[in-house]
């Protein structure tokens, strides 16, 4: 998008216009932004302003004779130069976090998470569970089940749980399945399970005679419990799609069937809340610029989460491109916030209002 810049009256006009569209999503005429704006200007003055406007690509009538509307890139201006954020008040927090409930289990949790995304925007509410193989480890665990099968246990530090039960060739004790455990754990904790994984196949092949025995049965159940074969693919969870049939914006049968057909197969969703996920706070895709057609007439507000400092997915809201974004970026912000504090072991982490 090209620099624009606008003097006072045009910044107050377009942003006045911007809030009663959204507010009754009908256009709006001079007749009507002359009474709502905080400036003693006449109709004909405002009409040669909303001129000037549409020249920028900023807004546009919809229909001959009509009041005007803004463009994409007229809320990407809004949103880039005009628009305050309020944080949400304390009680709004309380709510949300009333509404996230006390549930522990990370992935119970982020279905709860899409859920009342969903629920207090009125829109679809998204979440992105990264590849598990990008997590970190936290702890691995080691129990003998027979002679010939060990139960391996691997924890990340996004508080998720893999079990994996390993065919042995010999019977291993309760203490050498601990002095592993805690070997590889001191070794690897914090490291990406792919780092792990690699690290792990150098080790084997540099010289599998000289390990220790401690180290040689670490390696073993671990390059079991990390091998590829299954590795979990990134995951989106998905709430309130349903919602957005009752938005009047998206009611053409067209824009629902791309929409939805978006959903179901997922591949364009993901990629942008992967891209989404590499940057730091609220990102808002507008339109075509997330540059998939699914979302041509839609607005896409995400914020990654983190889990013990470390960014281990996205959330999101999708709905129309008229949006009241001021209230769903803040609520966004402020989940992105309450999970990642849920999901982190700093019992001191907590959202800011």
């Amino acid at each position: 998008m090209p620099v624009i810049k606008l003097n006072e009256r045009a910044e107050e006009l377009l942003k006045t216009l911007v809030e009663l569209h959204v507010s009754d999503g009908q256009p709006v005429g001079s007749r009507t932004l002359a009474k709502h704006i905080n400036m003693n200007l006449s109709p004909a003055t405002v009409r040669n302003v909303m001129s000037d406007l549409e020249d920028l690509g900023l807004i546009r009538a919809p229909h001959t004779s009509s009041g005007r509307i803004p463009t994409q890139q007229g809320y990407r201006f809004f949103i880039d130069t005009l628009l305050k954020i309020r944080p949400l008040d304390s009680r709004a927090v309380e709510r949300l976090q009333e509404q996230l409930g006390a549930e522990r289990d990370p992935q119970l949790l982020l279905s709860r998470v899409s859920e009342v995304l969903a629920n207090v925007t009125s829109f679809a509410g998204v979440v992105l569970i990264a590849n598990q193989q990008n997590a970190c480890l936290k702890q691995v665990e080691f129990l003998q089940l027979s002679q010939s099968r060990v139960l391996a246990i691997l924890v990340t530090e996004d508080g998720r749980v893999q079990n994996r039960v390993i065919p042995v060739d010999r019977d291993y004790s309760p203490s050498e399945l601990v002095e592993a455990a805690n070997y590889f754990n001191h070794t690897y904790r914090g490291f990406a399970l792919n780092d792990v994984r690699r690290k792990l196949l150098e080790e084997v092949q540099a010289d599998t005679t000289e390990i220790q025995r401690i180290t040689r049965t670490a390696y073993s159940m671990a390059s079991r419990l990390l091998d590829n074969e299954g590795a979990e693919e990134e995951e989106m969870l998905l709430s309130g799609e349903e919602k957005l049939l009752s938005v009047p914006d998206l009611c053409e049968i067209d824009t629902l069937q791309q929409l939805f057909d978006a959903f179901k197969t997922k591949n364009d969703l993901l990629d942008l809340l992967d891209r989404s996920m590499r940057v730091n706070g609220i990102n808002i895709f507008i339109g075509e610029e997330s540059g998939y057609e699914a979302l041509n007439n839609c607005s896409v507000v995400t914020a990654p989460y983190e889990a013990d400092g470390k960014v281990v997915g996205t959330l999101g809201v999708i709905g129309p491109t008229r949006m009241r974004y001021g209230t769903v970026i803040s609520v966004v912000d402020i989940t992105a916030k309450l999970l990642s504090g849920a999901l982190s072991h700093d019992t001191g982490s907590s959202a800011s209002t």
